[in-house]
């Protein structure tokens, strides 16, 4: 990515192009499952190989989105979204619609891998990650409103997909190009966070296998065990992405004042406690409740997830290897939720995934308290070598604004490494102090004169 961070809305539409596929799960494996005759975890399965296809992208594209410049690879993934996803809502045969599910999913992870790396040059990478979140919340609310208004079968949730990414396709022009071959260029650099990245990859994956596992049978637990029409469902789903959103500017507001930990480990255990209240429920009020809650604080969590991950390595390759692991999750999410909710039922399927939501809270929750989530005290940054900055200015009665105030979030401190000519020293430029010119007059300073 350049090193100069350009404008933010056209990474939050690609943004919003690559993450809809996920968001519109539970319609796509509800549909694949009646319209084609499919099993509920056959239908698992095809939304598990549409995110896995979405996944392999990310970990193809790490690292590699600068060399390319983003605006060809945002190009080629949008261009396999639209094909894909149109192959999978024309046609009528399993085969050609897995087929057209999984390219599609490719074409999804090539942008989302885009957006990552984007969002990772930003200034203030929460707040653009938040506003993807918005984004993709909006649409995807929108969709639940008026999809089961329009049947269509299975053709209707990935045409809305490939339409979304022919929407999106003019802001792309808005990205950079290929990166000059140069001494401006960014030179390699080692990956930074090697422990705290792979802890909070795998905490990501887990996190997201979990949640994911009951937004994929959300649908069929309305149906099967509450007994709600699908009206009813995508209205539920509707008001639960509408306080989604409202989370999302929530966290949009708070920022980083609380640091990343509070809001990771505490919006986790709620989230727990929801997808236990959702799959145990029976009734709509209850569902409802658990939908709405989940749905509230879920994208919050996310958000700071993916600026935690952002902020680990300016180049955004953590970013994208932490959002593939994510999607990794997502894809396994249908499958162990179907057959969970199949061999156990849907509530005894809950109580599993709230343990493993709750198991992953403590590893994610130090990540981030260890690489800058907490609030910035005194002694928390340092000079490389020197005293705590914040108490040295504290001690010492420094000038008001020299030094970040308590409380602020810890900031990124880049090395620029300047060419300094050293020119030899020349014995007739220097001379001893002491009485010179006379013997009243005396040098006040050690002289040297530079020529």
């Amino acid at each position: 990515m350049s090193p100069r961070p350009r404008a933010a809305w056209p990474l939050v539409a690609v943004f919003t192009a690559g993450y809809l596929a996920a968001y519109l799960l539970p319609t796509i494996v509800g549909r694949l499952s009646v319209c084609l005759g499919l099993s509920t975890a056959q239908s698992g399965l095809v939304g598990s190989a549409l995110l896995l296809s979405s996944a392999t992208a990310g970990f193809a594209l790490a690292g590699r989105v600068e060399t390319y410049g983003p605006r060809r690879p945002a190009r080629i993934g949008l261009v396999l979204a639209m094909a894909g996803y149109g192959c999978a809502a024309l046609a009528g045969s399993v085969p050609l619609v897995v087929m057209g599910a999984v390219i599609g999913g490719f074409g999804s992870g090539t942008a989302t891998a885009v957006a990552a790396s984007g969002i990772a040059a930003q200034r203030d990478p929460h707040r653009t990650s938040s506003l993807g979140l918005l984004s993709v919340s909006a649409t995807v609310g929108a969709l639940y409103l008026t999809i089961p208004h329009l049947g269509g079968g299975h053709r209707l949730p990935f045409a809305s997909i490939a339409l979304v990414a022919l929407v999106v396709w003019p802001a792309t022009a808005r990205l950079g190009g290929i990166v000059p071959a140069g001494p401006a260029a960014p030179a390699p650099s080692r990956l930074p966070h090697r422990r705290s990245g792979p802890v909070l990859a795998g905490g990501m994956l887990v996190w997201s296998m979990a949640q994911n596992a009951l937004w994929g049978v959300s649908s069929r637990i309305g149906v099967d065990q509450v007994g709600l029409s699908e009206v009813t469902i995508g209205a539920v789903f509707a008001a639960a992405l509408g306080a989604g959103l409202l989370g999302v500017m929530g966290a949009g507001v708070l920022g980083s004042r609380l640091g990343r930990a509070v809001p990771i480990g505490l919006g986790t255990v709620i989230i727990a406690a929801s997808i236990v209240l959702s799959s145990s429920a029976g009734s709509l009020g209850r569902f409802a409740t658990g939908e709405i809650l989940w749905n509230t604080i879920y994208p919050v969590v996310l958000s700071y997830l993916i600026g935690l991950a952002a902020s680990l390595d300016v180049r955004g390759r953590w970013a994208v290897l932490a959002g593939s692991a994510s999607s990794v999750g997502v894809a396994c999410g249908p499958v162990l939720g179907s057959v969970l909710s199949e061999q156990a039922g849907y509530p005894v399927m809950g109580l599993i995934l709230g343990a493993l939501t709750l198991l992953v809270a403590a590893p994610v929750t130090a990540v981030a308290l260890h690489t800058g989530g907490r609030p910035l005290v005194p002694g928390s940054v340092r000079r490389r070598g020197g005293a705590p900055a914040a108490l040295f200015a504290v001690t010492t009665g420094a000038v008001p604004g020299a030094v970040p105030e308590l409380g602020a979030p810890e900031q990124a401190v880049t090395e620029i490494s300047l060419p300094v000519r050293r020119r030899r020293p020349v014995r007739g430029a220097f001379r001893t102090a002491g009485p010179a010119g006379g013997a009243g007059q005396s040098n006040a300073y050690a002289s040297t004169s530079a020529r």
